[in-house]
């Protein structure tokens, strides 16, 4: 198994595909394509019944945490992840802690024949994962999670200086049924406008001058925006949860 413990600013913003291109011209000065510059990636987001988790999110407390299972196309990978994040004045600070595992793990797991502690003990290689993975089976027993809601996107990622990161979401989709890490024909698209990619800065401190006054300029502001709150907003008004 495979643990990461990230902990980092983040901020998100909206824009369009022409805005997108603008941007990437200045980017790619400060910036270089990351090592998966492009990625299809599968998050599966857990949760129990009566959706407390996705609810208290969007209620945006001080303090919220979610577990998820992300995948990424073509890779026989699946990092369960804890995200914690702490409103912050400015931005939000986030940590992820996360233990990786094969896809028949995962579904031993989903299917509740082991805990994903006793998968940690077949490929431990630090005391971090076995501590994380007792975390991950703390939470899916105390809270009563499975898997609730799938979400699929197309990534596009650059990395700078000082673990800087940026990425773009786009052509976001969703459902909330047959919850599998493959795409579906039937996945449903969340955008409808032309403000449809997901922008993303990830850095460790400040956000560097340059990035600061390329969004002043375009008069880009940061906003809140959790894909798993607002699909979940979706499919309530789709009254399909």
């Amino acid at each position: 198994m495979e643990t990461k413990v990230f902990d980092r600013i983040e901020k998100k913003y909206l824009i369009t595909a022409t805005e997108k291109k603008k941007f990437l011209k200045v980017i790619r000065k400060y910036m270089k394509p990351d090592s998966y510059h492009k990625s299809e990636v599968l998050n599966l987001y857990f949760d129990n019944d009566n959706y407390d988790l996705i609810i208290q999110s969007i209620d945006h407390p001080e303090f919220k945490e979610k577990l998820r299972a992300r995948s990424y196309g073509g890779y026989d990978r699946v990092f369960l992840e804890i995200k914690t994040k702490i409103k912050g004045q400015d931005a939000n600070v986030g940590y992820k802690r996360r233990v990786m595992a094969t896809h028949k793990d995962f579904s031993e797991l989903t299917s509740g024949k082991t805990t994903l502690a006793e998968l940690s003990m077949r490929s431990i290689e630090n005391s971090n994962d076995f501590q994380i993975a007792r975390e991950v089976d703390y939470l899916i027993g105390h809270f009563s999670l499975k898997p609730k809601i799938l979400i699929t996107y197309s990534r596009e990622s650059y990395k700078g200086d000082d673990e800087l990161r940026i990425t773009f979401d786009e052509n976001l989709k969703y459902r909330n049924q047959n919850l599998s890490f493959i795409k579906g024909k039937r996945d449903k698209i969340y955008f409808k406008d032309k403000r449809n990619i997901i922008m993303e800065v990830k850095a460790h401190g400040v956000i560097p001058l340059w990035l600061v006054q390329l969004m002043s300029e375009a008069k880009i502001y940061p906003q809140q925006f959790s894909k798993i709150g607002k699909v979940y907003e979706k499919l309530r008004k789709e009254k399909n949860v």
